[in-house]
């Protein structure tokens, strides 16, 4: 799975710099979380990697390659977006097994045979706690949180070389955030995706990552390990905000 390098990136929207400068380093088959508060830059930073949007400087690499001019599906990248649609087709059921819809799509897109599609199908279903009633449903009839799982499930469904997620539990109740949140977890060390993975909450950063960042303003104020980060911050920025999750903080480490 790809090594990602960003080199100073920089990404303005009008008179607002939405990524400052930003340089990391994102390890092969790694699982990277960035936290921070609302409008620091996180999602921008996805959507960069993604190829949805270009930076004005600075480069990204995959293995030593860059990619600034490779379009979104050359990059071989899966998203999952933060919002209400996920990127999910309003006119496609959740799952059909002879014809198009959302889970089977990216499957149908690379001409699986359907016993393929079945057995992914089923396979990520189980997993993320998709029941079958939902399978004739399209995505205006889904809950919130039942969206989330089904945009979860048509991205790894086909296992990328790499996967970013933006607050991909977000919408869940606390039981089905922390079954999804061990799910994710399992599944990376199972396919070795290079995952970024973005979220406010430091905590659940904690409990999945291999490696934090923690940012303000479009750039990193810290990356490490999650024991470096609570152990070591690098400055008051990053001590306060890990205070502002001590506590949840503290029973995230009781779970690792």
């Amino acid at each position: 799975m790809p090594r990602i390098e960003l080199r100073g990136l920089v990404k303005r929207f009008g008179r607002t710099v939405a990524i400052s400068g930003l340089s990391a380093l994102i390890e092969d088959r790694e699982l990277f979380a960035v936290v921070g508060p609302t409008a620091c830059g996180k999602t921008t930073l996805l959507r960069l990697i993604a190829g949805l949007i270009r930076p004005d400087k600075g480069k990204i690499l995959f293995d030593g390659v860059v990619v600034n001019d490779l379009p979104p599906p050359a990059r071989r990248v899966r998203m999952v977006f933060q919002g209400h649609d996920y990127a999910l087709f309003p006119h496609l059921v959740v799952y059909h097994a002879r014809r198009w819809s959302n889970l089977s799509f990216p499957l149908r897109l690379r001409n699986q045979g359907l016993r393929e599609i079945s057995r992914r199908v089923r396979r990520v279903t189980r997993r993320l706690g998709i029941d079958r009633n939902l399978f004739p449903r399209r995505p205006g009839e889904l809950s919130e949180g039942q969206k989330q799982r089904v945009a979860v499930g048509k991205a790894i469904v086909l296992p990328p070389q790499i996967l970013l997620l933006d607050e991909p539990l977000s919408h869940l109740d606390p039981p089905s955030r922390a079954k999804a949140r061990e799910e994710i977890r399992e599944l990376h060390r199972e396919l070795g995706t290079t995952t970024v993975y973005v979220t406010h909450d430091l905590a659940e950063a904690f409990l999945l990552a291999d490696r934090v960042a923690v940012m303000r303003a479009g750039r990193f104020e810290q990356v490490g390990t999650p024991r470096e980060i609570l152990d070591s911050p690098a400055n008051r920025f990053v001590s306060d905000f890990v205070g502002s999750y001590l506590d949840s903080v503290r029973r995230a480490f009781v779970w690792r």
